[in-house]
């Protein structure tokens, strides 16, 4: 699977990204949850069907972050960065190429109809477009399926809305999962997005206050404003050599130390070794407390040492393949 960035320019693009055509998906796919996936999915079938190569194009940064900066407020959290949307595309195997399309001014007041012909039809070759129910485009967000439809017999491409996933009898959404993770509810975020929610990083040095607490941690780099997470989880870590090994950890500001900036720290369960500067991968599978201020590191240590308890009481009453974070990945095998 390749990444390319793609920019606005003033001039069309010389030779299409596929001169011989391709089916193109949109959209921020904040999350890849299992709305998300189905559209991919229909547009995978389209692919095959018509012998094309599937582009994904998505925005950096997400266009309400990008809005929310212009006009100076805080903006939702994000659910994945380019890194773990990327991981799940890919995870998914039926991506051949990720576009990215920086979103800037620029590509903010770009007219709908030049979104199509010279980004879709000009940039990349599209022939056949796939996007979602709420899916718009264009300067002030005026493209939507109507007007797509009307372009696409103008440019000779075909189009299609993608099926609505719904769960419980509710539409499946990016809106729905960051409900879940806010109230520590990961097991419902899973069932959501398909898989565990997961976020990547690398380990990097800390204060090293988690050794001196006899709980040495893992502190990986959040690389984000905001998190719609926080509190203390069972995680699944993979990424450390051999097969993914289980801890606790804790994603917040730590304010029994006074911490400010939000961090993950991970205590591995029955792990000694270096970490520092591995890329991993946190899988967030039960909650376990929220985070709070104790009045001593003692008293710290002590809620550490039941926080672990718990978690290997939960691996215990979980493990094997009907534990509640068990769901079926694309290729039918469990995780």
């Amino acid at each position: 699977m390749q990444l390319t960035r793609l920019h606005v320019t003033d001039s069309p693009a010389d030779t299409p990204l596929a001169p011989g055509g391709a089916v193109v998906t949109i959209g921020n796919f904040d999350g890849v949850h299992r709305g998300h996936q189905a559209v991919i999915r229909q547009a995978a079938e389209r692919a095959r069907a018509l012998g094309l190569p599937l582009f994904v194009v998505i925005f950096e940064p997400l266009p309400r972050e990008y809005f929310a900066e212009v006009r100076g407020v805080t903006p939702v959290a994000r659910l994945t960065r380019l890194r773990e949307r990327f991981v799940a595309f890919d995870r998914l195997g039926v991506v051949d190429r990720v576009v990215l399309l920086p979103f800037n001014r620029r590509l903010a007041e770009l007219p709908a109809e030049d979104f199509v012909t010279r980004l879709l039809v000009g940039a990349m070759g599209a022939r056949h477009v796939v996007i979602g129910d709420d899916f718009r485009f264009g300067a002030q967000r005026r493209g939507d399926f109507a007007l797509l439809e009307s372009l696409a017999r103008l440019n000779d491409f075909g189009v299609e809305r993608a099926r609505t996933v719904a769960l419980d009898g509710e539409r499946v959404s990016s809106t729905r999962v960051r409900a879940a993770l806010e109230t520590r509810d990961v097991v419902e975020a899973a069932r959501l997005l398909g898989h565990p929610f997961f976020l990547c990083g690398r380990v990097m040095h800390g204060d090293k206050r988690g050794r001196q607490l006899g709980f040495p941690t893992a502190n990986i780099a959040l690389r984000r404003r905001l998190s719609p997470l926080r509190g203390v989880f069972l995680v699944r870590v993979s990424g450390i050599g051999g097969e993914p090994r289980y801890g606790v950890a804790n994603i917040g500001t730590r304010p029994t130390v006074d911490g400010v900036e939000a961090r993950l720290e991970v205590f591995l369960l029955d792990f000694e070794g270096d970490l520092y500067g591995r890329l991993v991968e946190v899988d967030f599978l039960a909650g376990i407390r929220d985070e709070r201020r104790f009045e001593s590191l003692d008293a710290l240590v002590e809620q550490i040492g039941r926080d672990v308890a718990e978690a290997r009481g939960l691996i215990d009453t979980h493990e094997g393949a009907d534990h509640p974070w068990a769901v079926d990945r694309p290729d039918g095998e469990r995780t």
